[in-house]
């Protein structure tokens, strides 16, 4: 299942052990480097922060390793793609299922997606990689892209 994920995840919108002091410096740092690579507008990390703030997509899994998986409407992509950041220190996200509780996450994937009808999808191979904690543990310790395609792929 994971293979799907680096179909869409480019290796250079990986970025290890984020030095980041809030979801919005995370989420800024990865559409940047979405936007440099040519797969969202320049409107993109402004909407998915806008998205973010009213629909919070941190995924609790208990404890400190939470993902969040951001994203927003696809008329701010270019070309579908995945961004992925691995986080030195958890950052606080909301929770996806009650918005009200911060979730301290460990591991982001930004989503760029031009068509509505992949979310679902794309959400959904990104569960299936994050059901072992073994492998959320795993890319955790990512020192390398290569360790990250290896875990992913």
């Amino acid at each position: 299942m994971a293979q799907a994920l680096m179909n869409d995840l480019d290796p250079g919108a990986i970025l290890l052990e984020v030095e980041a002091a809030t979801d919005q410096e995370v989420i800024r740092l990865l559409a940047e480097r979405l936007h440099s690579l040519g797969y969202v507008k320049s409107s993109f990390a402004e909407a998915v922060l806008a998205r973010e703030s009213q629909l919070p997509t941190g995924l609790p899994l208990g404890g400190d390793n939470n993902v969040a998986v951001p994203h927003t409407d696809p008329e701010h992509v270019l070309k579908p793609g995945l961004a992925f950041a691995t986080l030195s220190r958890p950052v606080t996200f909301g929770n996806m299922e009650d918005p009200d509780e911060k979730l301290p996450v460990r591991l982001v994937f930004l989503m760029a997606l031009n068509d509505k009808d992949k979310q679902i999808e794309m959400l959904q191979e990104i569960a299936g990689t994050i059901q072992s904690s073994e492998t959320i543990e795993a890319l955790i310790k990512a020192k390398s892209v290569d360790d990250v395609s290896r875990l992913l792929g």
